[in-house]
């Protein structure tokens, strides 16, 4: 059985371009909400000096991780970030001072069982680093009477046009990506391994095949078809092993773990150098960028100052969005900084021609055709039309009755609308709903 997908132009330019590090800007602003849960409590106050790998963030919630400066230099403030959900977190705000001194005791954790290996994990400020900055240490803090997890999922499909910094990931990283891997396997004691590649990227394929070959034949790397959305958590858990996510659950209670490549990547890093999460690898593309690339940037650099870095025209900026043109969200304020969850910036014309490869095209709204596109894209077989009329009711029985938990906002059945209806949007709107 295959799960339901739509084709999208890839628009991979950057799948060639060596990652290139981006200067140390001048200034930095650093977010103490930098993952998918608790925001960090700020540790140091205007006027102190500060260095690249030093704490300045934490909490005490489970779900949550410290707040690392990417830089060295003087705090010159406590600021306010307004984010896109509308709630408001701290910043701090660092004027740099070029020299990149890394704080003192800088070193690989020490780690001997699974308790510890955790413990690093999150000391290390990790987060799911390809978009949904779920704690990577929670995942792997499972509970054994619970789950019982014997497969891992390195999810390498980069499914969205433009997206090429998990591409770069496997040719530039290839080694620590493997020393995550036997990591994570030899403290959660897991046996089975699979990376699933989306197969329009044969390069990756081959070096990340050869590496498994060279060091742990039991890893399967296994090619994907390039369909969307073949990188969302339970399409690829389907694909590579067969097993469903029912609505409510979560890949482990099939006994799966799912990260991201990148993420594997930073584990294999960190595990060596003991260096935290102070820097990501971004793609900057899209029409309006004139040298589309890779970049290394350190975490708190403003979105302008990558735009500008990769020669885009502000002037005639239409549109940026962070991420993916399927999933990505607006960016409203282009001085806003880089987080740990941000995979790409997409800068994109004021006025885009209509076209079954533009994700971002809009024309006039009009009522439903009943031509039934969505249902057949959607990857998890939700009726979006059916989802739209119960929301715009109001009808939460209808919604649940319609299971609309499951939609990943994947977007497939906006994108394929010829109606142009508010299709994805409306299911956020209504899960928003249900949980009020």
């Amino acid at each position: 059985m295959r799960l339901n997908s739509i084709r999208l132009e890839h628009k991979k330019n950057t799948a060639s371009s060596q990652s290139v590090p981006v200067p140390v800007p001048k200034t930095v602003r650093i977010s103490m909400q930098q993952c998918a849960g608790a925001a960090c409590e700020v540790m140091v106050q205007k006027g102190d000096k500060v260095f690249v790998g030093q704490k300045i963030g934490d909490s005490d919630k489970y779900i949550s991780v410290p707040v690392h400066s990417s830089v060295s230099g003087t705090v010159t403030g406590i600021s306010e970030l307004l984010q896109v959900s509308g709630k408001v977190c701290k910043c701090v705000d660092i004027q740099t001072d070029g020299e990149q001194t890394v704080v003192e005791g800088i070193k690989p954790p020490v780690v001997s069982d699974r308790e510890s290996f955790c413990n690093a994990v999150r000391e290390s400020g990790c987060c799911g680093l390809g978009g949904a900055g779920f704690p990577t240490h929670v995942k792997f803090g499972f509970d054994d009477n619970k789950f019982s997890v014997d497969t891992l999922v390195i999810n390498a499909a980069e499914c969205e046009p433009y997206l090429t910094a998990d591409h770069r990931e496997m040719l530039e990283n290839t080694e620590s990506i493997f020393e995550g891997i036997a990591n994570i396997k030899k403290y959660l004691g897991i046996q089975n391994v699979y990376i699933g590649i989306e197969n329009n990227k044969p390069d990756a394929i081959k070096v990340m095949s050869r590496m498994a070959a060279q060091t742990d034949s039991t890893i399967k790397v296994v090619p994907l078809r390039s369909v969307y959305p073949q990188g969302a958590e339970k399409v690829i858990v389907y694909n590579l092993t067969g097993r469903i996510v029912k609505e409510g659950k979560i890949p482990a209670d099939v006994g799966v773990i799912v990260i991201n490549v990148s993420t594997c990547g930073f584990i294999g890093d960190y595990m060596k150098t003991g260096m935290p999460l102070v820097k990501k690898r971004i793609t900057v593309s899209g029409e309006m960028v004139g040298k589309p690339c890779n970049v290394i940037a350190p975490i708190g650099i403003g979105f302008e100052e990558l735009l500008r870095f990769a020669g885009c025209d502000l002037e005639k900026l239409g549109k940026a969005i962070t991420g993916g043109p399927m999933m990505g969200i607006d960016i409203f304020d282009l001085t806003d900084p880089v987080c740990k969850t941000h995979s790409a910036i997409l800068a994109l014309p004021k006025e885009v021609k209509e076209s079954k490869n533009i994700m971002i095209s809009r024309k006039t709204q009009t009522n439903c055709i009943r031509c039934g596109r969505c249902i057949q894209a959607c990857p998890v077989g939700l009726m979006p039309t059916e989802l739209e009329k119960a929301f715009d009711k109001k009808d939460r029985q209808t919604l649940k009755k319609l299971r609309v938990s499951l939609c990943m906002n994947c977007g497939s059945c906006s994108y394929v609308c010829p109606a142009k209806r508010d299709l994805a949007e409306k299911n956020q709107l209504a899960k928003a709903l249900l949980r009020t």
